[in-house]
Protein backbone atom coordinates (compact mmCIF):
# COMPACT_ATOMS: atom_id res chain seq x y z
CA UNK A 1 0.00 0.00 0.00
CA UNK A 2 2.52 2.44 0.98
CA UNK A 3 4.48 1.64 -2.16
CA UNK A 4 1.58 2.78 -4.36
CA UNK A 5 1.16 5.94 -2.15
CA UNK A 6 5.40 6.95 -2.84
CA UNK A 7 4.56 6.09 -6.90
CA UNK A 8 1.68 8.19 -7.19
CA UNK A 9 3.66 10.88 -5.15
CA UNK A 10 5.80 10.54 -8.02
CA UNK A 11 3.76 11.09 -10.36
CA UNK A 12 1.96 14.12 -9.03
CA UNK A 13 5.21 15.76 -8.48
CA UNK A 14 6.98 14.84 -11.95
CA UNK A 15 3.80 15.02 -14.26
CA UNK A 16 0.88 16.89 -12.76
CA UNK A 17 -0.85 17.80 -15.94
CA UNK A 18 -0.89 14.03 -16.94
CA UNK A 19 -4.31 12.38 -17.95
CA UNK A 20 -5.85 10.76 -15.44
CA UNK A 21 -6.32 7.98 -17.36
CA UNK A 22 -2.92 7.20 -17.64
CA UNK A 23 -2.68 7.37 -13.43
CA UNK A 24 -5.51 5.00 -13.05
CA UNK A 25 -3.96 2.52 -15.90
CA UNK A 26 -0.67 2.17 -13.99
CA UNK A 27 -2.07 2.55 -10.92
CA UNK A 28 -5.25 1.54 -10.54
CA UNK A 29 -8.37 3.03 -9.22
CA UNK A 30 -7.15 3.21 -5.63
CA UNK A 31 -4.46 5.80 -6.70
CA UNK A 32 -7.33 7.78 -7.89
CA UNK A 33 -9.29 7.86 -5.28
CA UNK A 34 -6.29 9.02 -3.28
CA UNK A 35 -5.18 11.61 -5.58
CA UNK A 36 -8.75 13.04 -4.91
CA UNK A 37 -9.48 16.13 -2.62
CA UNK A 38 -12.41 14.62 -1.02
CA UNK A 39 -12.41 17.06 1.90
CA UNK A 40 -12.59 20.72 1.99
CA UNK A 41 -10.16 20.85 4.89
CA UNK A 42 -7.92 18.58 3.11
CA UNK A 43 -8.07 21.44 0.38
CA UNK A 44 -6.82 24.00 2.73
CA UNK A 45 -4.28 21.33 3.49
CA UNK A 46 -2.64 20.47 0.06
CA UNK A 47 -3.02 24.13 -0.97
CA UNK A 48 -0.95 25.08 1.82
CA UNK A 49 1.38 21.85 1.79
CA UNK A 50 0.07 20.88 4.71
CA UNK A 51 -0.25 17.36 3.86
CA UNK A 52 0.92 14.68 1.31
CA UNK A 53 -0.41 13.43 -1.68
CA UNK A 54 -0.96 10.36 -0.24
CA UNK A 55 -2.69 12.25 3.06
CA UNK A 56 0.29 11.88 5.48
CA UNK A 57 -0.31 14.99 7.58
CA UNK A 58 2.92 17.47 7.78
CA UNK A 59 3.40 19.42 10.35
CA UNK A 60 6.08 22.34 11.32
CA UNK A 61 9.32 21.12 11.58
CA UNK A 62 8.96 18.41 8.80
CA UNK A 63 11.54 18.80 5.66
CA UNK A 64 8.26 18.85 3.18
CA UNK A 65 5.44 21.52 5.53
CA UNK A 66 4.93 24.45 3.65
CA UNK A 67 7.63 23.41 0.71
CA UNK A 68 7.67 26.12 -2.11
CA UNK A 69 8.64 24.11 -4.78
CA UNK A 70 6.90 21.35 -3.68
CA UNK A 71 3.54 23.59 -2.84
CA UNK A 72 3.66 24.96 -6.43
CA UNK A 73 3.21 21.59 -8.13
CA UNK A 74 1.10 20.51 -5.36
CA UNK A 75 -1.61 23.87 -6.32
CA UNK A 76 -0.82 23.34 -9.96
CA UNK A 77 -3.27 20.18 -9.34
CA UNK A 78 -5.93 21.97 -7.42
CA UNK A 79 -7.32 23.35 -10.52
CA UNK A 80 -10.02 21.77 -12.87
CA UNK A 81 -8.15 21.29 -15.91
CA UNK A 82 -11.46 20.21 -17.96
CA UNK A 83 -12.27 24.84 -17.68
CA UNK A 84 -10.22 26.13 -20.34
CA UNK A 85 -11.65 29.84 -19.16
CA UNK A 86 -8.51 29.44 -16.28
CA UNK A 87 -5.55 29.61 -18.38
CA UNK A 88 -2.31 28.89 -17.84
CA UNK A 89 -1.23 32.15 -17.77
CA UNK A 90 -3.85 33.46 -15.10
CA UNK A 91 -2.74 30.05 -13.07
CA UNK A 92 1.17 31.11 -13.16
CA UNK A 93 0.54 34.52 -11.41
CA UNK A 94 -1.96 33.21 -8.98
CA UNK A 95 0.76 31.14 -7.67
CA UNK A 96 3.90 33.71 -7.85
CA UNK A 97 1.54 35.81 -5.61
CA UNK A 98 0.98 32.65 -3.55
CA UNK A 99 4.43 30.84 -3.21
CA UNK A 100 6.59 33.92 -2.78
CA UNK A 101 9.16 33.42 -0.18
CA UNK A 102 8.71 34.92 3.32
CA UNK A 103 5.66 36.78 1.39
CA UNK A 104 3.87 33.58 0.90
CA UNK A 105 0.20 33.18 1.30
CA UNK A 106 -2.03 31.03 2.98
CA UNK A 107 -5.59 29.78 3.52
CA UNK A 108 -6.63 29.97 6.71
CA UNK A 109 -9.93 28.03 7.80
CA UNK A 110 -10.68 30.49 10.94
CA UNK A 111 -9.51 34.00 8.95
CA UNK A 112 -12.52 34.85 7.31
CA UNK A 113 -13.21 36.05 3.61
CA UNK A 114 -15.07 33.01 2.52
CA UNK A 115 -17.99 31.57 2.90
CA UNK A 116 -20.76 28.38 1.20
CA UNK A 117 -23.54 28.92 -1.47
CA UNK A 118 -25.94 25.92 -0.67
CA UNK A 119 -28.64 25.29 -3.38
CA UNK A 120 -31.40 24.31 -2.20
CA UNK A 121 -34.86 22.41 -2.49
CA UNK A 122 -38.01 23.90 -0.30
CA UNK A 123 -41.76 23.14 -0.96
CA UNK A 124 -42.87 26.81 -1.27
CA UNK A 125 -46.52 27.03 -0.88
CA UNK A 126 -46.95 23.01 -2.08
CA UNK A 127 -44.90 23.97 -5.06
CA UNK A 128 -41.26 22.67 -4.97
CA UNK A 129 -38.77 25.21 -5.69
CA UNK A 130 -34.82 25.90 -5.81
CA UNK A 131 -33.79 28.47 -3.05
CA UNK A 132 -30.27 29.58 -2.61
CA UNK A 133 -29.11 29.18 0.95
CA UNK A 134 -25.42 31.44 1.84
CA UNK A 135 -23.61 30.61 5.14
CA UNK A 136 -19.88 31.75 6.86
CA UNK A 137 -18.59 30.48 10.01
CA UNK A 138 -18.66 32.32 12.88
CA UNK A 139 -15.96 32.39 15.44
CA UNK A 140 -16.83 31.33 19.24
CA UNK A 141 -15.73 31.69 22.54
CA UNK A 142 -14.94 27.58 21.95
CA UNK A 143 -15.11 26.52 18.30
CA UNK A 144 -17.09 28.00 15.82
CA UNK A 145 -20.01 27.35 13.44
CA UNK A 146 -21.58 28.02 10.16
CA UNK A 147 -24.47 30.36 10.27
CA UNK A 148 -27.19 31.58 7.61
CA UNK A 149 -25.83 35.15 6.51
CA UNK A 150 -28.10 35.24 3.40
CA UNK A 151 -30.89 33.94 1.21
CA UNK A 152 -31.98 34.36 -2.54
CA UNK A 153 -35.22 33.07 -3.53
CA UNK A 154 -36.94 34.18 -6.74
CA UNK A 155 -40.34 34.49 -5.56
CA UNK A 156 -38.37 36.81 -3.06
CA UNK A 157 -36.47 38.64 -5.77
CA UNK A 158 -39.85 39.27 -8.06
CA UNK A 159 -42.47 40.36 -5.29
CA UNK A 160 -39.19 43.53 -4.72
CA UNK A 161 -38.50 44.09 -8.67
CA UNK A 162 -39.12 47.78 -8.34
CA UNK A 163 -36.49 50.16 -8.91
CA UNK A 164 -35.50 52.27 -5.92
CA UNK A 165 -37.34 55.41 -5.45
CA UNK A 166 -36.66 58.04 -8.37
CA UNK A 167 -38.88 60.78 -7.40
CA UNK A 168 -41.87 59.92 -9.55
CA UNK A 169 -43.22 57.98 -6.22
CA UNK A 170 -43.53 60.38 -2.58
CA UNK A 171 -44.69 61.96 0.06
CA UNK A 172 -44.75 65.79 -0.31
CA UNK A 173 -42.25 67.66 2.34
CA UNK A 174 -44.89 69.87 3.91
CA UNK A 175 -47.02 66.05 4.68
CA UNK A 176 -46.75 66.71 8.36
CA UNK A 177 -48.50 69.44 8.07
CA UNK A 178 -51.85 66.97 7.01
CA UNK A 179 -51.10 64.28 9.67
CA UNK A 180 -49.67 62.31 7.22
CA UNK A 181 -53.23 61.87 6.02
CA UNK A 182 -51.73 60.92 2.28
CA UNK A 183 -50.17 58.45 3.19
CA UNK A 184 -53.83 56.49 1.76
CA UNK A 185 -51.65 56.98 -1.63
CA UNK A 186 -48.90 55.06 -0.03
CA UNK A 187 -51.13 51.73 -0.14
CA UNK A 188 -53.36 52.43 -2.67
CA UNK A 189 -51.12 49.57 -5.12
CA UNK A 190 -49.31 47.08 -2.85
CA UNK A 191 -46.93 46.91 -5.37
CA UNK A 192 -45.56 49.88 -5.26
CA UNK A 193 -44.94 50.79 -1.61
CA UNK A 194 -41.57 50.30 -1.63
CA UNK A 195 -41.14 53.07 -3.94
CA UNK A 196 -41.85 55.15 -0.78
CA UNK A 197 -38.72 54.54 0.90
CA UNK A 198 -35.69 55.99 1.25
CA UNK A 199 -32.73 55.67 -0.93
CA UNK A 200 -30.88 53.30 1.59
CA UNK A 201 -33.90 50.88 1.65
CA UNK A 202 -32.45 47.34 0.52
CA UNK A 203 -34.85 44.36 1.49
CA UNK A 204 -33.80 41.94 3.55
CA UNK A 205 -34.75 38.15 2.49
CA UNK A 206 -33.18 36.27 5.11
CA UNK A 207 -35.67 37.96 7.40
CA UNK A 208 -38.24 37.20 5.04
CA UNK A 209 -37.18 33.38 4.37
CA UNK A 210 -37.14 33.14 8.42
CA UNK A 211 -40.74 34.31 8.63
CA UNK A 212 -42.23 31.86 5.97
CA UNK A 213 -40.10 29.10 7.33
CA UNK A 214 -41.75 30.09 10.58
CA UNK A 215 -45.20 30.23 8.96
CA UNK A 216 -44.82 26.89 7.58
CA UNK A 217 -45.13 27.93 3.93
CA UNK A 218 -41.12 27.64 2.96
CA UNK A 219 -40.06 23.32 4.20
CA UNK A 220 -36.84 22.36 3.44
CA UNK A 221 -36.55 19.30 1.16
CA UNK A 222 -32.82 18.57 0.18
CA UNK A 223 -29.73 20.07 -0.41
CA UNK A 224 -28.58 20.03 -4.15
CA UNK A 225 -25.33 21.34 -4.33
CA UNK A 226 -22.36 23.08 -2.50
CA UNK A 227 -19.69 25.76 -3.59
CA UNK A 228 -17.40 27.96 -1.80
CA UNK A 229 -16.47 31.77 -3.24
CA UNK A 230 -12.78 32.48 -2.04
CA UNK A 231 -11.33 36.45 -1.07
CA UNK A 232 -8.44 35.28 1.21
CA UNK A 233 -5.91 35.97 -1.66
CA UNK A 234 -5.37 39.56 -1.75
CA UNK A 235 -6.37 40.34 -5.57
CA UNK A 236 -8.09 37.20 -5.92
CA UNK A 237 -11.14 35.46 -6.25
CA UNK A 238 -11.51 31.62 -6.75
CA UNK A 239 -14.75 29.33 -6.67
CA UNK A 240 -14.45 25.73 -4.92
CA UNK A 241 -16.46 23.32 -6.08
CA UNK A 242 -16.78 19.38 -5.89
CA UNK A 243 -16.07 17.48 -9.05
CA UNK A 244 -17.60 14.05 -8.91
CA UNK A 245 -16.07 11.80 -11.47
CA UNK A 246 -13.31 9.07 -12.28
CA UNK A 247 -10.36 11.11 -12.57
CA UNK A 248 -7.75 12.09 -10.55
CA UNK A 249 -8.46 15.29 -11.32
CA UNK A 250 -12.08 15.43 -8.94
CA UNK A 251 -13.38 15.99 -5.65
CA UNK A 252 -12.74 19.32 -4.27
CA UNK A 253 -11.14 22.12 -7.22
CA UNK A 254 -10.85 25.58 -7.99
CA UNK A 255 -13.47 25.97 -10.88
CA UNK A 256 -12.91 29.65 -11.10
CA UNK A 257 -10.24 32.31 -10.67
CA UNK A 258 -10.60 35.89 -11.41
CA UNK A 259 -7.86 38.74 -10.69
CA UNK A 260 -9.93 41.80 -8.90
CA UNK A 261 -9.21 44.80 -7.23
CA UNK A 262 -11.64 46.34 -4.38
CA UNK A 263 -14.12 47.53 -6.50
CA UNK A 264 -14.24 44.42 -8.51
CA UNK A 265 -14.90 42.60 -4.83
CA UNK A 266 -18.02 44.47 -4.22
CA UNK A 267 -19.18 43.83 -8.06
CA UNK A 268 -18.66 40.48 -7.26
CA UNK A 269 -20.37 40.25 -4.15
CA UNK A 270 -22.84 41.70 -5.37
CA UNK A 271 -23.39 39.12 -8.56
CA UNK A 272 -23.13 36.34 -6.07
CA UNK A 273 -25.99 37.57 -3.90
CA UNK A 274 -27.77 38.43 -6.76
CA UNK A 275 -28.11 41.86 -5.76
Amino acid sequence: MRKIFLILAVFLWIAPDLPAQSIGRYLGDEAILMAQTKQVNQFFRRFNCEESPDGVRYYPGDSLYRDATFRSRYISVLFDNQNPSISDEVKQDFMRGVINGKNSIYLDFHGGEWFSEVTTKFIYKGTEMPLTLFLRLQEEEVGSKWVITNVYFEPFSRLFSNAQPDGMKFLHPLSHELDFMNLIHVFKDKNEVELYTSREYHPDFLTLFIYEVKNGNLLFKTVQQVKFHFFQIPGWYFELADFNRRSANSGWLIANLLKINAEEKELMLKFIYHE
